[in-house]
């Protein structure tokens, strides 16, 4: 069986979707209704643009390029979505929202507050019912993307795409003037760690939630494993964190952290090991053989505990997925993977080290999560767009610090920007003085009225020109309130002009209101 779709037998065909499995399905290909308005170079190459990858990153590419007048095609693998919609993003909001509402309707403090008795004992909940929701969404999500890329003609064949040694070559046999890698990142399983997708696995396997474990491990505390510490805890389980660094959530600003683990954490039946790495991960049987899980100091190696758990999470961050797709045949060195690029998105040929001068690749472009700038579905959106606008000639560039990213607990913690221990170092360096500000959900009406006033809001802006720097929330719908600091973090906008901004009342919003008007010592209601 022929693993790839010819396309030089299909160059008339102005725009075509092609797949990065390794499968071809027996369907039809359709050609597209229309003709480009743009040839595909007088005919010296096959399509404008060959995308190589259809997550959200290869996908709003597509769009972009189409939107362009470009011929394009788009390898992407059956997997159309790719991690965010199938295995990431989409299902996971679907188990948090699931599980959040059992969460909800057990807290019978919390509704008594408001007026309303149940009896939490006769809370139930269908696992079936949950992980069905998430898949049922995943697809639906999935099924949109691809009419979206019909809708402007895009025709959907799978195939894979590699590179091969000649320059704007695609394997097999199509020709791009410009050719853009998106093929997005896998979960990184760590070594020593067995991985069965069962007892052991990563977030792909826990997004099929086949069982409920009534004691997991979760190997890592980042945005994963809190998510998913959020579903399991919800649905009934007890949790361990398994953390390799000093502290809980490494990654976060370290004030938000703290109320974190105090909301997240605490108050749950979660517990936690520090400073130690998971050495050996063996899988077990359901209900027969517990997982076995042997860790060691983090520091000195040396053997501290062994853990015997129904089931482990392995959620300790990703990997590009860039093996076997034809960089060593390009000549492209990455590091761990990850394809070294300049602001434009344009490959360079290594990363950038002591005694090594990165050359540029020609009509190549990597975006999203290959390119380690930052692991997002919105920022692999954002790079997509931006490597379109590069090859229409339109100089462009995104800018990472106004990228904002959201963990989805309850309640959830967003942010936009450094965290305030490394936006102390860059005021520092560069010769500024930082400012910070606060809003409180505590005294907010709408986070009264639900009965979710726990919470903060921090602002940190550059004292001298009042721009804003970063913004760090955990409260309720923290992920939507983000948005307007993003923004203002793009724009350019004052606190001063923040200020004076009116605000809806009563809204969530007043919590941001309070920590703009705070920052220029205004008072809010």
């Amino acid at each position: 069986m022929k693993l790839y779709v010819s396309l030089r037998t299909l160059a008339s065909v102005s725009t075509l979707v092609v797949a990065t499995s390794a499968f071809v399905s027996p369907g039809s290909v359709k050609v597209p209704s229309f003709s480009s308005s743009l040839s595909a170079s007088d005919g010296e190459f096959d399509f404008d643009v060959a995308i190589i990858g259809c997550g959200v990153g290869g996908h709003g590419a597509a769009l972009h390029s189409r939107g362009q007048g470009l011929s394009t095609a788009v390898f992407s693998g059956g997997d159309v979505g790719g991690t965010c919609v199938n295995r990431g993003c989409v299902p996971s909001k679907a188990l948090l929202a699931a599980s959040g509402r059992v969460r909800d309707m057990k807290d019978t403090a919390h509704l008594e507050s408001l007026g309303i008795q149940v009896d939490a004992a006769s809370v139930n909940y269908s696992r079936e019912g949950i992980a069905a929701h998430a898949k049922n969404l995943a697809n639906r999500v999935k099924g949109n993307l691809e009419n979206s890329l019909i809708a402007l003609g895009c025709e959907v064949v799978e195939g894979r795409g590699m590179l091969t040694a000649n320059p704007q070559e695609v394997k097999d046999e199509a020709t791009g003037k410009d050719v853009i890698l998106a093929p997005g990142s896998i979960p990184f399983v760590p070594p020593g760690v067995t991985v069965d997708e069962k007892t052991v696995y990563t977030s792909d396997g826990a997004l099929e939630l086949g069982f409920v474990p009534e004691w997991v491990a979760i190997i890592g505390s980042g945005y994963i494993g809190l998510e998913f510490s959020d579903v399991y805890t919800a649905l009934g389980s007890e949790v361990t964190f398994i953390e390799a660094m000093d502290t809980l959530m490494p990654t976060f600003d370290r004030e938000i952290a703290k109320q974190a683990e105090r909301l997240l954490i605490r108050d749950r039946p979660i517990d936690f090991r520090t400073g130690v790495f998971a050495s050996e991960v063996t899988p077990g049987i359901p209900g027969v053989k517990p997982v076995t899980i042997k860790m060691i100091d983090a520091k000195t190696k040396e053997h501290v505990e062994t853990l015997e758990v129904d089931a482990a999470m392995i959620a300790t961050g990703r990997v590009p997925n860039t093996a076997n797709m034809g960089l060593v045949e390009r000549g492209i060195e990455t590091n761990r993977g990850f394809v070294n690029v300049n602001g434009k998105m344009q490959v360079l040929s290594c990363p950038e080290a002591e005694g090594s001068v990165p050359e540029l690749i020609p009509n190549l472009y990597c975006i999203g999560d290959a390119n380690g700038k930052m692991m997002l579905a919105h920022a692999a959106s954002a790079h997509g767009i931006s490597a379109i606008e590069n090859i229409c000639g339109r100089s462009h560039e995104v800018n990472h610090n106004a990228i904002p990213a959201a963990c989805f607990t309850h309640p959830e913690i967003s942010m936009v920007g450094p965290t305030e221990e490394q936006a102390i170092e860059m005021a520092e360096k560069e010769g500024w003085t930082l400012g910070k500000s606060q809003g409180s959900f505590r005294a907010n009406s709408k986070a009264l009225a639900e009965g979710e006033s726990a919470g903060m809001a921090k602002v940190l802006f550059n004292k001298e020109t009042g721009n804003v720097v970063a913004v760090h929330i955990i409260g309720l719908h923290a992920a939507d309130l983000i948005q307007e600091c993003a923004n203002a973090v793009a724009a350019g906008t004052t606190v001063q002009e923040l200020s004076m901004i009116v605000h809806t009342h009563p809204t969530l919003s007043e919590v941001l209101d309070e920590a703009f008007k705070g920052a220029v010592g205004m008072s809010a209601h």
